[in-house]
């Protein structure tokens, strides 16, 4: 949400420094641990116990993660040739099988890949995420497909796939990931060598499709012989990518549905109780989908500002360090989430951006693991300003037309892609009129990792800033002004079929831990089964106290209501979505269909410390479908 659709949150009647309320209830049930109260309520705030080391923020540039390349099916990457079924035959170098994957290809006959790509996940090598501390040691990462880490290291963020929609071609991909993370005790202390890739958001079979457990296996998936979605170090797993648009399946759409494009979309690992480590650690980067009409190219299609040099991906979380090692921390004991202290955007701490004067795309993901954002566009200089931007974006998926917004809301694995014209906001006369710097900051308060409060915290604060623009010449600009893009035809929003089934799901606390109608995940069962090609109404539900972003892997759908008020057509919320900020005592409408492939896939909390505490279940796809009501 954003203030087209609301206006910013009354200020609260707490005094600064007191208990907010998310916090005075947990202190009124006695529930909170040391290590809470070792975390911080907003960046190095005055009296917290150990803090982050202080740094000056804004001394290196906003670093571009690297594209991963093509190859050719000779390189090799593909001495063992990719196939349809998984390649299960042992490694002699190894004694387990070449491939981790368990399932073959779903539907890839009908568009074998033409684009192959190669990745090795390992440990980074030593790494500066500022001039003022000490290498960090702990994160992981993947490189560009080379065999010889030490020649092509792994980074965090991890390399930016690029691929296409392409009606009348095919345009399929197959990613090969090779596991080379060290085995034994991790470093710092957290993190799994075993791992899942999800590709957040796309279409995708259950072979792909990165799931954190397989039902068939339960406790065998930890198992290197019997995997099911796991691949552990010395075996490669190969993703199948078709892409095409849901629907693709539906007589006479091979291309599937135009109205069903995806754009900006983000892959991490989603290994079953360690999904926040790993993410932690830096196993996350961005996938980006260019179609017929937004090319990448502001000259053709819709014109929206070109990639790479003014289509910007910036991927952001919160980090904690210990401040006598100066090295990245994370407490697996804490069941409520993680909030850090500092903020690491592309790989570095609160670096900046230089910038022409003009339009550029940015593409906004905030990794969590448990912070929610509100982010707002200031003024330094002048923070009492009101600075406008444009939403073009929500989640993967284009809006119906750009909405002028002055801030953006974004849980956690949420995304938005927005325009700013620097020319415009500083020419005479505009919101920033003479600004030579404007800071993209946080501005939301958040005290723990149940959730945010509902209080805007005071503008042109650095602590709270993620990224400094600073803002050159003008240049020329061949994008199109988003007040003269009337709407993103033809990708619109699907029609919405009469729903067959409601389904409700309350998450929240329970048996010492997360769960979902009152039960926590359980990797042999699939709580309910969803019949192809059928809509259903889904009511997601929280109580006080708290606030979870719910995803669902396979299908998105559109929040139709929010606690009984429907959602207005000037809201980034009328849109499709894949996550749902799910805010204390909310109650979400949301309808979804599934359509093209079957099989299990899970949907859980994207505060991925809840996730891994139990916050998730497992439904399936078929023909069939059931009737339960609360799964």
């Amino acid at each position: 949400m954003s203030e087209v659709l609301k206006s910013d949150p009354p200020p609260s009647t707490e005094a600064v420094g007191q208990p907010g309320r998310r916090q005075a209830f947990k202190l009124a049930l006695g529930a909170a641990p040391a290590a809470l109260l070792a975390t911080t309520a907003t960046p190095a705030r005055a009296g917290d116990p150990e803090p982050s080391p202080r740094i000056t923020p804004f001394l290196e540039p906003l670093p571009t993660p690297p594209e991963l390349p093509q190859r050719a099916l000779s390189d090799p990457a593909f001495a063992q040739a990719p196939t349809v079924a998984p390649n299960r035959r042992v490694n002699p170098a190894t004694g387990l099988p070449y491939e981790g994957r368990g399932d073959p290809h779903q539907l890839r006959d009908r568009n074998p890949p033409q684009f192959f790509y190669a990745q090795r996940y390992g440990a980074v090598p030593p790494v500066s995420i500022h001039p003022q501390l000490k290498l960090q040691l702990n994160f992981w990462g993947a490189n560009r497909g080379g065999a010889d880490l030490t020649q092509d290291p792994p980074t965090t963020p991890m390399p930016t796939i690029v691929s296409r929609y392409q009606a009348g071609a095919n345009t399929a991909i197959l990613v090969r990931r090779y596991n080379d993370l060290p085995k034994g005790v991790p470093s710092g202390g957290f993190g799994k060598y075993s791992v899942s890739t999800h590709l957040h958001n796309f279409h995708s079979a259950p072979d792909s499709d990165g799931g954190p457990c397989d039902p068939r296996l339960g406790s065998l998936s930890e198992d290197p012989v019997t995997q099911g979605r796991f691949f552990f170090p010395g075996q490669y797993y190969d993703y199948y990518y078709n892409m095409k648009r849901a629907g693709f399946t539906n007589p006479g759409m091979p291309d599937g549905d135009v109205r069903e494009t995806l754009g900006t979309l983000w892959y991490h690992d989603h290994r079953e109780a360690h999904t926040s480590e790993n993410v932690y650690k830096g196993m996350c980067g961005f996938h980006l989908i260019f179609n017929e009409h937004d090319t990448g190219d502001e000259n053709t299609g819709l014109r929206l500002p070109s990639y790479p040099a003014y289509d910007v991906p910036i991927m952001f979380c919160d980090l904690r360090l210990d401040p006598r090692t100066e090295q990245t921390v994370f407490d697996v004991f804490d069941d409520d989430g993680h909030i850090g202290d500092r903020y690491l955007v592309n790989g570095k701490l609160q670096p900046y951006k230089e910038v022409d004067q003009r339009r550029y795309r940015f593409r906004l993901l905030n990794v969590g693991p448990s912070r929610f954002h509100q982010l707002f566009l200031v003024n330094p200089d002048n923070p009492r300003q009101v600075i406008p931007f444009w939403q073009i974006a929500n989640d993967g998926n284009l809006l119906p037309k750009p909405l002028k917004v002055t801030s953006v809301k974004l849980s956690c694995a949420e995304r938005a892609d927005v325009i700013v014209d620097f020319r415009e906001l500083t020419a005479a006369g505009g919101p920033a009129a003479g600004a030579t710097r404007l800071w993209l900051e946080n501005r939301l308060l958040q005290d723990n990792g149940r959730g945010p409060e509902n209080e805007l915290l005071p503008p042109g604060n650095p602590d709270h800033v993620l990224v400094e623009f600073r803002i050159g010449a003008a240049v020329p600009d061949n994008s199109r002004h988003p007040s003269q893009i009337p709407n993103f035809a033809p990708i619109t929003l699907p029609p919405l079929d009469t729903p067959v089934i409601t389904r409700t799901f309350d998450w929240g606390r329970g048996n010492g831990g997360w769960v979902c109608n009152g039960k926590p995940i359980n990797c042999d069962e699939v709580r309910f089964t969803m019949k192809r090609g059928q809509m259903e109404r889904w009511i997601h539900r929280t109580g006080g106290g708290w606030a979870h972003p719910i995803h669902n892997h396979f299908v998105e759908g559109r929040i139709i209501k929010r606690n009984g008020k429907a959602i207005p057509v000037n809201s980034p919320e009328y849109s499709r979505k894949d996550v749902i900020w799910l805010g204390e005592g909310d109650e979400v409408e949301y309808w979804v269909k599934a359509t093209d492939y079957t099989g299990v896939y899970p949907m859980h909390c994207h505060n991925v410390v809840h996730e891994d505490k139990g916050m998730m279940l497992l439904f399936a796809v078929d023909d069939v479908g059931d009737k339960k009501t609360q799964p």
